[in-house]
């Protein structure tokens, strides 16, 4: 198994693709990126480079925090270790740290076996598709920068940044505290024993929820099952939800950046429509443009026209979106994986302010309607999706580009779009053919009205790329 290497970070399976040789490298070529970056930016200033590092509740975090702390610190960089805490806890944290770059030691929804590097830049953001290359580039060459004695960083701890994070969202103008606690909610909380644990029930007292009940929140790091939170991961906890009449659960991932609710029938309000929701609230205080990824759902293109604003989409991929964000100065964004980018406190995908713009959009509808989560939900488009994927010999980027050229001509009646990979818009849905960085497969999202067209669309794609695939081998030989 080979490491997975992106704009995401290095991630890999602790003691098989990611080995104490592999992160130690990593974490030398990020040193020495950053050292270069913070002399371009600031030329002739001698100061040691500073990294803010931090970690989610997996029991190899500590461990590689540890080493990775060490090489840093051999490489010439102080070092803030904010301890266990979500990835936007870090993100925060290193731009009021003051920090040069940032460390997060998380897998994100990867099971236990997992672990990465998340890179972050000086602004507590993720590195750029260029930025990635330059510093693979220091690792395959290995002209790291290595600190003399006398030069060796410094080794610290800072564990206020969760009250600090907390704080700021609490100081969200758009926020009525005394409405969310007079709707006296009962909620249940499953934090997959992640770095959510903790905070996450904090903000929610904080917030005004007048009954917290947790599942998984004692921050063991041993998932009780597997963290991503899509459905199929999720079945006890809707039961539990519906058996203990909450009105509403909170799912976060292990690294908080990711937000699944569950209503309290026990149904799924939808990933893809957390987005929807805080993006609709939102807009009601803050006008302006939207951003999600190619691969999201078109409801929010749809809450964009209610407020009269522009909705864009951008690659797949968290830095991509805050790209896009940035050129198009977005005011909401994110991704249809529960993800939330609110600019007001950082960009970077943020499960805390999703609870948040959340709690305050479905207090204020309940209030004037008294309706239940699963209500509310039909308030807005209703659209189903379909994520399949199919199994290609290896091709190179060229034959793959013909394959998309090939399936794109038989639909002349949709808008395409070749940003990333191939994504075809139709009246009445759209499908999105992305080929995978690490594996020979091409992912396929598709989106219509209900979920029997969705599925056929799939189908139907999966059909027209093998039969493609087959022809232009056909061709080669």
């Amino acid at each position: 198994m080979s490491l997975m290497i992106s704009v995401s970070g290095i991630r890999g399976v602790v003691g098989k693709s990611l080995t104490p040789e592999n992160l130690t490298a990593f974490t030398m070529a990020f040193a020495t990126w950053i050292r270069r970056r913070k002399q371009s930016l600031n030329p002739g200033l001698q100061s040691k480079p500073k990294i803010v590092i931090g970690r989610d509740s997996r029991p190899t975090g500590g461990v590689i925090t540890g080493l990775v702390s060490n090489a840093l610190s051999l490489s010439g960089c102080d070092v803030v270790d904010v301890g266990m805490t979500t990835t936007p806890t870090v993100e925060i944290a290193t731009a009021g740290e003051g920090a040069d770059g940032g460390l997060i030691v998380t897998a994100s929804h990867n099971p236990v076996e997992w672990n990465a590097l998340k890179m972050l830049n000086e602004k507590g953001e993720f590195l750029t598709a260029l930025d990635v290359e330059e510093l693979l580039d220091i690792a395959d060459k290995k002209t790291f920068d290595f600190a003399r004695w006398d030069g060796i960083g410094s080794l610290t701890a800072n564990g206020s940044w969760d009250a600090v994070h907390i704080g700021r969202i609490l100081k969200l103008s758009c926020l009525d505290l005394n409405l969310i606690a007079s709707m006296n909610f009962r909620v249940l909380i499953d934090a997959v024993e992640g770095a959510g644990s903790y905070i996450v029930p904090e903000l929610c007292r904080k917030l005004g929820i007048s009954e917290i009940k947790t599942l998984a929140c004692e921050g063991t790091g041993i998932f009780p099952r597997n963290p991503e939170p899509v459905e199929h991961n999720l079945r006890r906890t809707m039961e539990i939800v519906a058996r203990e009449s909450c009105e509403f659960g909170i799912i976060v991932d292990p690294d908080v950046d990711r937000l699944a609710l569950v209503c309290q029938d026990g149904t799924l309000f939808g990933e893809e429509y957390t987005l929807v929701a805080c993006a609709d609230f939102y807009l009601k205080h803050h006008k302006g443009p939207v951003v999600n990824n190619l691969s999201s759902s078109r409801a929010l293109r749809d809450i964009a026209r209610k407020h009269q604003v522009e909705c864009f989409s951008a690659k797949v991929g968290e830095a991509n979106v805050t790209e896009v964000m940035k050129e198009q100065n977005a005011v909401i964004g994110g991704e249809g994986n529960g993800g939330v980018i609110l600019p007001e406190l950082h960009y970077g995908r943020d499960a805390l302010a999703g609870i948040a713009l959340f709690l305050q959009a479905f207090a204020e509808w309940k209030s004037e309607t008294g309706g239940t989560l699963s209500g509310f939900r039909k308030t807005f488009p209703d659209y189903f999706m379909s994520k399949k994927k199919v199994e290609l010999a290896a091709l190179t980027k060229e034959a793959l580009g013909k394959i998309f050229d090939t399936v794109a001509a038989n639909h002349p009646e949709a808008e395409c779009n070749r940003l990333d990979g191939l994504k075809l818009d139709f009246e009445n849905g759209w499908a999105h053919l992305r080929p995978s960085n690490t594996e020979p497969i091409v992912r396929i999202y598709t989106e219509a009205s209900t979920q029997e067209e969705a599925d056929a669309l799939a189908a139907s794609f999966i059909e027209e790329i093998e039969a493609a695939a087959k022809s232009a081998t056909a061709t080669r030989s």
